[in-house]
């Protein structure tokens, strides 16, 4: 497994991460401790969760299905996705409130990367990043990042923590995949010239470039676009299915599966510090740490980006 400097830190993790969505939500605790299990003899040693997932019970299984060794990783979870009537979700007494939860869902007296999952236009964010700052320097938080700003919201967040003296966000976690490639034209570049590592979701477009999902063919129960209903449709479209013919030649033509084509563009992107991947089961985990051992050359990523754009 290889190791990467989680952005400006001092924390190295896993190019290869765990998604823990489907915690509680697709899976329960035996079979998330096990997929744990399976993730941490693979050298994995980076989790991300969120406060919600699995209608709040993720943070509780990954907690327990760590035990023990839950120094031996770095945990990331996430806060704000908030409902009426509770505050704003990056105000200050809701920043203050979620970390107390998080940290005894987990069970765990420290957080090594927190997250504000979507921003919050109620906040102004120099209120959150204060409330951040006072979790860094009590030891409840390691490191602050954010996921889904746009590049202007990530340079407005520096600007601010550097005039204040505040903690900065380190991270940014985006959708982002072969197939999705929207944050190419603010939020990477934003994430280069602040020093951010990039913490990609969904890397494999919800299955779809796993090679599960057939032209033709509706999906099959229990997968995720059969989960998404409606929204599956946007996806299981022609012009994608054209750009997964072409990627599955190229990547049959290098002795590779797609998804591994997937792991190895994605882990070649510089920017990246770890991919996160959700898994249901012990065998995906190890599919996924096998596939991220292909490494493209920077001519061989380029024809790859310009065949899934095409």
């Amino acid at each position: 497994m290889a190791y990467r400097q989680l952005g400006d830190s001092d924390l190295q993790v896993s190019a290869v991460g765990v998604g823990c969505n489907n915690f509680g939500a697709r899976i329960d605790q035996a079979a998330a401790t096990a997929v744990v299990g399976a993730a941490l003899d693979a050298g994995i040693n980076f989790f991300d969760t969120a406060d919600t997932y699995g209608d709040w019970t993720s943070e509780t299984l990954l907690g327990r299905a760590l035990g023990n060794r839950r120094h031996e990783v770095v945990v990331a979870t996430k806060f704000g996705n908030r409902a009426p009537p509770a505050p704003a979700g990056g105000s200050r007494p809701y920043v203050i409130g979620a970390v107390e939860a998080s940290l005894r869902r987990l069970g765990t007296d420290y957080i090594d990367l927190y997250q504000m999952h979507n921003p919050d236009p109620e906040t102004p964010i120099e209120e959150t990043l204060g409330a951040l700052d006072e979790l860094v320097r009590t030891g409840k938080v390691r490191y602050v990042g954010h996921s889904n700003f746009t590049g202007p919201q990530i340079a407005e967040a520096h600007r601010i923590a550097r005039d204040a003296g505040f903690s900065r966000f380190i991270t940014a976690q985006n959708h982002y995949n072969l197939l999705e490639r929207e944050i190419e034209a603010e939020v990477i570049p934003a994430c280069q010239r602040f020093g951010l590592g990039l913490l990609p979701y969904f890397p494999l477009a919800s299955g779809l470039l796993t090679g599960k999902y057939r032209r033709g063919e509706p999906p099959a129960p229990g997968t995720r676009m059969h989960t998404r209903g409606p929204k599956a449709a946007e996806m299981l479209n022609e012009h994608n299915f054209d750009r997964l013919d072409r990627l599955w030649a190229y990547a049959e033509d290098h002795g590779h599966s797609l998804l591994e084509l997937a792991f190895a563009w994605m882990i070649g992107q510089p920017v990246v510090s770890s991919v996160i991947a959700g898994a249901t089961r012990p065998e995906q985990v190890r599919a996924n740490v096998a596939a991220a051992t292909w490494q493209l050359t920077p001519d061989e990523a380029a024809e790859v980006s310009q065949l899934a754009t095409g």
